[in-house]
């Protein structure tokens, strides 16, 4: 991975750099290279890249994270020129520094998923003082684009896995579909309109913290609940979605629009009651419920296997992101659903 630009090179930086006429002709040379995701980037220079690490305390050849099955070694010296590339601003760096310690750790198996045909993307989930700080959407629209912070720091992560780790669609990235969160993926939890702790709390950090969660996520399947406003009603219509991902799934992420939050926060329902009724409804397939756009249809037909959904009630990760009209929701099913990858937390460090 190479930094490019005009400008003298920083001495403290140990990329090769490539000297181009301007900033087109560095944006060309990167697709050239096969050094982008398909989209232009910024030209990391040398000045750029500094200034994020100066941002996020970090020295160029501090390693955040090994790939192990590759030995491939991210240091903060190419996490910051992928940062750039992506457009990210210099303050994003420690949120994409904390990512690259997550994504990295053993549990996540990192390898396994970005060479999987199953075409699993990096999802990530920020919580604490940071995501409003940085401006990180939570609301409207949360998947979906206009948010700068949330797509460059999605994206960030990507372009990290694709020029550090060398995987690449068609190379050693062998999706069969693949999803759009492989471009980028990144969302704050909406905080203020929880039912329960925040994620990062519930995984044993204080309130004050930042800090960011990453998945390995398959393509988000959308839950509309239109009628119901209990908890029982609300929770019956995801049944039928967590059963048609797959069957005893280790880890899935439940991602609870506002509305549906607060009959759940009103009748006083914390996470665990939540988990657990989703663990025991999803057991019996057979009496599932499942809602499309507000029309229930019973599952008369599924099979009564005794096989449920998910492997325990710990399986589910509940979340809250969205806008505040609307019934949707949404179920994320991860990459495997055998032990192979779990979800990994990492504090966001903002100071030196």
């Amino acid at each position: 991975m190479n930094s490019s630009g005009n400008g003298s090179p920083a001495a403290n930086l140990s990329s090769e750099q490539v000297q181009v006429s301007d900033a087109l002709a560095a944006i060309e040379t990167y697709f050239e290279r096969g050094w982008t995701d398909g989209l232009p980037v910024v030209p990391p220079t040398p000045e750029a890249v500094n200034g994020f690490l100066q941002a996020a305390h970090l020295e160029p050849d501090r390693i955040l994270g090994v790939e192990s099955t590759k030995g491939a070694v991210i240091t903060a010296e190419k996490a910051a020129i992928n940062a750039v590339m992506a457009g990210c601003r210099p303050e994003y760096m420690p949120v994409v520094a904390a990512a690259v310690e997550a994504i990295t750790e053993d549990q996540f198996n990192l390898h396994g998923i970005t060479v999987s045909t199953m075409g699993a993307g990096i999802l990530l989930v920020i919580n604490g003082p940071i995501a409003q700080q940085l401006g990180i959407n939570s609301a409207e629209s949360v998947f979906g684009p206009g948010n700068r912070a949330n797509a460059t720091i999605g994206r960030a992560v990507r372009l990290i896995v694709t020029n550090v780790i060398g995987t690449r669609a068609g190379e050693l990235d062998k999706a069969t579909l693949g999803h759009p969160g492989k471009y980028s993926w990144c969302i704050a939890e909406k905080q203020i309109r929880l039912p329960w702790e925040p994620l990062h709390v519930a995984r044993g950090f204080s309130a004050e913290d930042s800090a960011v969660t990453t998945f390995a996520g398959l393509s988000g399947i959308q839950v509309g609940e239109h009628e119901a406003n209990t908890p029982e009603g609300i929770l019956d219509s995801f049944v039928g979605r967590l059963y048609a991902v797959g069957q005893g799934m280790k880890e899935v992420l439940v991602v609870f629009c506002p509305e549906h939050a607060a009959y759940l926060k009103s009748a006083g329902w914390n996470r665990k009651q939540v988990c657990e009724y989703l663990y025991e409804s999803s057991k019996e397939p057979h009496s599932a419920v499942m809602s499309l756009g507000g029309v229930k249809e019973a599952l008369s037909d599924a099979p009564a296997t005794g096989v449920g959904a998910l492997a325990s009630p710990d399986a589910v990760v509940p979340i809250v992101a969205g806008g505040d009209g609307g019934g949707w929701s949404m179920v994320i099913p991860m990459w495997s659903t055998g032990a192979k990858t779990r979800s990994v937390t990492k504090r966001i460090i903002t100071a030196g």
